[in-house]
């Protein structure tokens, strides 16, 4: 069985990390990125959503779209599947109680979680591919998208540990912590997913502050990314990723977290920008396009590479044909 520092059996360590015995499924993806290996994610979900014609909740985003377009998802989940993807990840980043609350639908919670896993799952042996893994996406997200919004700190932190265990016992094979830009919601959310024995990953999210040199936060400009990096890689994941990051910005986070950390790297950025509720698809890097950064990204460590919003098949369908071209970059 292959580990990962960190991960070995049982019980928190003198550290303060979790370990955390990986087996199966979870331990291919982590042995062949040990190994140097790179490993396809698939593109943007909610934003896909979108685009095939599913409405955008102001409260939660994508987050009930099971609940009203199951088959669209699981076919979201099938074409990333059959372009490449060798993980796919849920559509649950807006899918805690919280945030559920805010859109009216807090009693459904279970049903339209449940539902969102199972279709996941249901397009993976719909693929007839029991490799694929699935990731389960937790975020900071907010209720209606505003900073100011998050409920008082008990119900938050309890949001993220009942999405956690729900994700858990409902079969995700990791949890995929997304958009993880400060040291307070943050750290709540990478708390409640300790609490759940499956590899984590950190997924970081950050832009150019107006210096253009610096990076903060995606969503909260007055924090350098420095401190969540700071904060949050002592707590132990198994692989911190660049997310939902304009381009541009993902060398210089390359640079930013292989300063502190030298465990396997991701990178799957956004393409386009958000006008809230919906994703707007303009300026979008072409599948050649990504690839050529990708290669780039790669050669600075990176090894899981996928999208996010505004990616769509056609994006994760050129990085699998690349993959020679990839390969020979590291």
């Amino acid at each position: 069985m292959q580990t990962f520092p960190g991960y070995s059996a049982g019980e928190r360590g003198a550290t303060g990390k979790r370990y955390v015995k990986m087996t199966g499924m979870t331990c291919q993806w982590l042995d062949r990125l040990l190994a140097d290996d790179i490993i396809l994610l698939d593109g943007g979900t909610g934003s896909e959503l979108q685009r095939r014609g599913v409405p955008m909740n102001s409260a939660a985003w994508s987050g009930a779209a099971a609940y009203t377009h199951r088959e669209i998802l699981r076919d979201i989940h099938v074409d990333y599947i059959r372009a490449g993807a060798e993980i796919i990840t849920t559509n649950t980043f807006g899918t805690s109680r919280f945030v559920l609350d805010a859109a009216g639908l807090g009693a459904e919670f279970s049903a339209i979680n449940a539902l969102t896993v199972d279709a996941a799952i249901e397009a993976r042996d719909t693929a007839a591919r029991d490799d694929i893994a699935i990731a389960g996406s937790i975020s900071c997200l907010p209720p209606h998208l505003d900073v100011a919004a998050y409920p008082e700190q008990s119900s938050e932190r309890d949001g993220y540990r009942e999405l956690a265990e729900f994700l858990a016992e409902r079969g995700v094979d990791l949890l995929a912590l997304e958009m993880m830009e400060d040291t307070h919601h943050a750290a709540m959310a990478m708390e409640a997913a300790l609490e759940v024995r499956l590899p984590i990953w950190l997924g970081v999210s950050c832009r150019f502050a107006a210096d253009g040199k610096a990076l903060v936060g995606f969503d909260f400009p007055e924090t350098p990314i420095s401190e969540p990096l700071s904060a949050l890689l002592p707590m132990g994941p198994s692989v911190v990723n660049v997310m939902h990051t304009d381009p541009k910005a993902v060398a210089t986070a390359i640079r930013e977290i292989r300063s502190r950390w030298n465990g396997p790297l991701g990178v799957y950025p956004e393409l386009g920008n958000f006008s809230a509720p919906n994703w707007n698809f303009s300026n979008l890097l072409s599948a050649d396009e990504l690839v050529a950064c990708a290669s780039e990204w790669v050669t600075a460590g990176a090894r899981l590479l996928g999208g996010c919003c505004g990616t769509t098949p056609e994006h994760i369908r050129g990085l699998s044909e690349a993959r020679a071209v990839l390969l020979a970059a590291r």
